[in-house]
Formats: C-alpha cells, structure tokens, sequence
C-alpha cells in the first residue's frame, strides 16, 4: 500500500508534543504506554482507526526470546515494536487465522531509545511506534514508511 501524503507527522494523528507535561520525565509503565497507543489509535483517521481497532495490542518490557530468535536478533533493545499477522493487503476471504493480528510494544528498548535521542517526548515516540507497527497491518513496508516519515533519520 502506498500513499501519497509526504506530511505524516504526530500532529497528522493528533500528538502535540507541546502539550506534555512534567510527568513525560517519568518513566511510564505499561499501562502508561499502552493508554498511549491507544490514544494514537483513536486518533487515526477513519478509514485506518476501525480496522486498527480490530488489532490486539499489547505491550510488554521485553520481546521474547522466541520472536528474536525468529527475526534473526539477540538484543531485545534493538526491538521497540512488532506487527505480527497477515497485513489486510495480503488477506482473502479464503484465509484461514491462526490468532489475531497483534500489534507489539516494547517498553524498556522505546524508553532506552527515548533516552538515548533526548530531543524527543516519550508521547511522540509511542504513537510514532505505534504508527509505524499499524502501518505494516495496512501492508506498507519499512521502505513505504520511511518515504513519508523521515522521523528516525
């Protein structure tokens, strides 16, 4: 799936990093990051937010050992988020599930990236994640991503 919108940004999904408090100096909990996937997710705009909502999400501190085995790493820090499923893109009324798609976050490598860039607020980073994992679910690539988000550069 491609588009040609060149102006994602976290204000397209409505993040303002502006409006962070103090709070954001903390670190969040799971819950924390979970409520702000969340609100990214409401925030998308329809058509994505319904068949985003039909997306199990769920955030853990760590990928484990089994999905980094079979992504080919070792540290769970180089992991702050993961699509597994079958994008719509590749589905057909014949296919068969074995689960629900799944949205993955990492909690403690995006609080470690969070850290590490200091130029950025930790709302910005999630729904950016976040964003980027729906993404895939909507069969775009890390290539079709990077050509309108220049956000990890």
């Amino acid at each position: 799936m491609t588009s040609s919108n060149d102006t994602a940004s976290p204000e397209t999904f409505g993040i303002d990093d502006e409006t962070e408090s103090a709070q954001d100096a903390l670190p969040p909990s799971l819950d924390d990051i979970e409520m702000i996937a969340r609100d990214t997710i409401d925030a998308l705009p329809e058509p994505f937010r319904g068949p985003a909502l039909a997306v199990a999400l769920r955030v853990e501190d760590f990928p484990d050992a089994t999905m980094l085995a079979d992504l080919g790493m070792e540290d769970g820090f180089e992991l702050t988020g993961l699509y597994d499923g079958i994008p719509v893109t590749e589905k057909s009324v014949m296919h068969q599930p074995e689960g629900p798609d799944v949205v993955w976050l990492f909690r403690r490598p995006i609080l470690d990236e969070w850290a590490d860039r200091g130029d950025v607020g930790i709302r910005a980073l999630v729904s950016h994640v976040t964003i980027h994992e729906f993404a895939h679910h909507f069969g775009w690539s890390d290539d079709d991503i990077a050509r309108i988000d220049r956000w990890w550069e």
